[in-house]
């Protein structure tokens, strides 16, 4: 929904439109690699209700593989309601539904595309220690995998950073997990550093309007992509 503020506790406001949109990171990510020209195949859980045939359907029109795509009728598929007002600033309500359900077997099923993709990209969207199983799989069999720490977990599995080819986090996700708030580009690299010793190959710490930061194993010295300025219009 879109409105001109965010409403307070108990507050009933006018918006200015309302819609329903295809997202959640997984997803995205595979629809954003199919777009570049990847073959790309989705490994998740949705409900046999009307948003998950519409998901399948739209997940097929963007040319990514929905053979790993399994509907339940134990939970509802996965939703996120979120409110963006005129600044673009947003508070949102994440209900994991179908995804909680992704196990071990759905995981044996898709083990042949998982063992020969040449990269894994896993979130926390799924039960983590499911996703951490899919990144041990992918490694085992030589495949690069990339973890993105999202939504952030302060507890997260050490293995996580061990089974990492890549870890990817923005600057919430980086002071969830290391407990150094990141205020600028020193920062980031303070928290590249960190997660590179618990056994991470290379960090991406993303900054929003700066851009990112990149650091690993091999280039110890921070490396500064700025961004592009734009109007933002939804963060989301």
């Amino acid at each position: 929904s879109l409105t001109t503020r965010l409403p307070r506790a108990g507050e009933t406001i006018l918006g200015q439109k309302f819609f329903i949109g295809f997202g959640g990171k997984g997803a995205n990510q595979c629809v954003q690699s199919a777009r570049l020209g990847a073959k790309t195949s989705l490994i998740c859980k949705v409900g046999k209700d009307s948003f998950g045939n519409d998901y399948v359907a739209n997940l097929k029109k963007n040319g990514v593989s929905t053979a790993f795509v399994g509907q339940t009728t134990d939970a509802a598929t996965g939703t996120a309601s979120i409110i963006v007002n005129s600044e673009g600033q947003n508070v949102i309500v994440i209900v994991p539904g179908a995804n909680l359900l992704l196990n071990s077997e759905d995981l044996k099923r898709a083990s042949h595309i998982i063992c020969k993709a040449k990269v894994v990209v896993c979130q926390l969207e799924i039960t983590p220690a499911v996703s951490l199983e899919a990144l041990k799989m992918a490694r085992a069999s030589g495949v690069k995998t990339l973890f993105n720490p999202a939504p952030a977990l302060a507890d997260l599995d050490p293995q996580f950073y061990i089974h990492s080819d890549i870890f990817c986090c923005n600057e919430t996700e980086a002071e969830i997990l290391t407990g150094i708030p990141v205020g600028n580009l020193e920062d980031a690299e303070k928290v590249g550093r960190m997660l590179l010793e618990r056994g991470c190959k290379l960090v991406i710490v993303t900054l929003g309007a700066e851009g990112c930061m990149m650091i690993s194993a091999e280039e110890p010295i921070p490396k500064h992509v700025p961004a592009g300025k734009v109007r933002a219009v939804d963060t989301t």
